[in-house]
Order: C-alpha cells, then structure tokens, then sequence
C-alpha cells in the first residue's frame, strides 16, 4: 500500500455519499465516469449515463452544477446522436485561464473499436452546443483514443488519454496511457506512454489514468486498472507516483481503492478544491451490479 502524502485522495466508499444514482437498476446501467469544476461558489460536474448493451450503451453527458457538492441540477443534456457517436464515455469539463468553458467528449464511431475525442467552447457550461463540436483527437486505423484528463498547469496544457490497440477486435479492450502537451489545449503534441501495464499484476490487461495531482517535485496519479478482458467496466483504482507528467510508475501489489461488492469497480476518479479541502467523485459498483456516481469531502 501507499501512504504518506501520496495516499490523500485514494477513496474510502464508507465515506461516501450517492451524487447521481443510475439510470436503472441491474448490470449495464451506470451513471459516472466524472470530471468536476469549482467555480464562483459552485461545483460543476460533467458525467456519463449509460443504458446495457443493446439498449443504448452511452446515450448521454449531462452537465450539472450543485453549491454543495452532492444535490446537483442538470444544466445541459447532450445525447449521443446529437454527437453522431455509437456510445459516449468520460466528459472532461474545464476552465481556460481567459475564462472559456470547454468539454471535451470521448466517442464512439460506429460499428468499429474505434474512439475518438471532441471539443467543443462556451461561455457558459449551460451552453455547449454539439453542432459546434470539433474532433481534438482522432486516433488511426490502429489506435483508439478516449477518457482524456487534461489540466492546464506551469504555463501549459496536460493531457493523459486511454489509448487502445485496434488491430485485433479481441484485443481492443487492452489499454495504456499515453501523454500528451499543448500551448493552447486544442492542438496536441504526443510525449508517449506515460503509464504501462505490468505484467503478472493486478493491472496487466489496462491502465488509464483518472486523475492527476502536481506535488512539489512529484506527479501522482490516480488509475483504473485491471488483469483481464473479463475485469473490463470493473476497474479497481491505483496510485503511481513519477518525476514528470510524462513518466509514472505503479506502486503497490494491489489495487488501493475498490467496490466492496464482488465486482469490485471503483472507477474513474475525479478530484475538485472546495473550500477547506477537496471533493472526490467517483464510478463504484453497487451490490447489483449497476454503477453510481458517489461523492465524499476530504
């Protein structure tokens, strides 16, 4: 395990509390995938709801804001014909420093592994219109590109993308994390994998980076991992700690935040300032094998 400094921001679900509940009840109806924004008094959180295979997959982002971090009102619903996609995955909602809203959406083309991300700009969260949306990352024949965390820090943009290998269908749910910089967070320039798999551990089979925190001279990051295709949408989260944004390393022989329950997600964390600390959300695994987003003040 990890500790110290470096363990603050791994969640504890006994401390939690339900911010969004799922869409339904059973396996396949999730409601996460999380990226929060503390601004002017409000926490902004833009998340993913997604019906089972064959009934939907990610059919929508809402964008919603709430003044004490757990009761939120939808401010904006975005539908996944509205952004020609088969499936829709983690948002990213960010300020610019000239004080411009961007979300950016993870998308599926249709009928392929394929991803891809789109941005789009607002001056308000409320009013991000998907007509104006435009692709950032495309990925290639051989890479599928999705569930970006991006900040903007020292002067410059930082992004950390799950990217998939699309040569072998069977193999396409396998996953790294590459990284990525930019001077104006639109036009992106690859660094190379910043997070691998280990082989024989727990998160052999994928990685993907959920959240990130500069320390000092330290880059923490928060990680959803797992050891098999069949672990897939049961990710169990983990800590890796690096010198740079662009080169981290797995700690621990085991996943440091998971599910109480016999699946075990505990997914795609989001970390938030509020005032007197920091806000956590996160994707976790009830008893019946739906997803919910969950919150809890640290």
């Amino acid at each position: 395990m990890i500790n110290g400094e470096f363990d603050v921001f791994i969640p504890k679900p006994e401390r939690s509390v339900v911010a969004v509940p799922p869409p339904g009840d059973g396996a396949g109806f999730w409601a996460g995938a999380p990226s929060a924004v503390s601004r002017d008094g409000w926490i902004y959180l833009a998340y993913r709801l997604r019906r089972p295979i064959g009934e939907g997959r990610g059919y929508a982002v809402e964008v919603a804001r709430s003044a004490d971090g757990v009761h939120f009102e939808t401010l904006l619903t975005i539908s996944k014909e509205q952004m020609n996609t088969e499936s829709l995955e983690r948002p990213t909602l960010v300020v610019t420093p000239d004080g411009k809203w961007r979300l950016y959406l993870s998308c599926a083309t249709y009928g392929t592994k394929h991803w891809r991300v789109e941005v789009m700009e607002a001056a308000d969260p409320a009013a991000f219109d998907p007509a104006a949306a435009r692709v950032v990352l495309p990925g290639d024949l051989k890479t599928g590109v999705k569930d970006p965390v991006i900040l903007h820090h020292g002067g410059m943009w930082h992004l950390w993308a799950s990217c998939h290998p699309l040569e072998d269908a069977q193999e396409a749910d396998q996953m790294v994390t590459d990284y990525a910089t930019s001077l104006d967070g639109l036009d992106w320039a690859w660094q190379g994998t910043a997070l691998d798999r280990r082989p024989g551990a727990w998160d052999s089979r994928g990685v993907r980076v959920s959240a990130v925190t500069f320390t000092g001279e330290t880059v923490i990051a928060y990680y959803d991992g797992r050891a098999s295709a069949e672990e897939n949408y049961e990710e169990r989260t983990g800590v890796a700690i690096g010198p740079d944004p662009s080169t981290l390393t797995a700690t621990g022989n085991g996943p440091a935040a998971q599910s109480g329950h016999a699946r075990g997600g505990l997914r795609y964390l989001a970390i938030v300032p509020v005032d007197g600390g920091h806000r956590l959300y996160y994707e976790l695994t009830r008893a019946d094998g739906a997803h919910e987003l969950r919150t809890e003040l640290r």
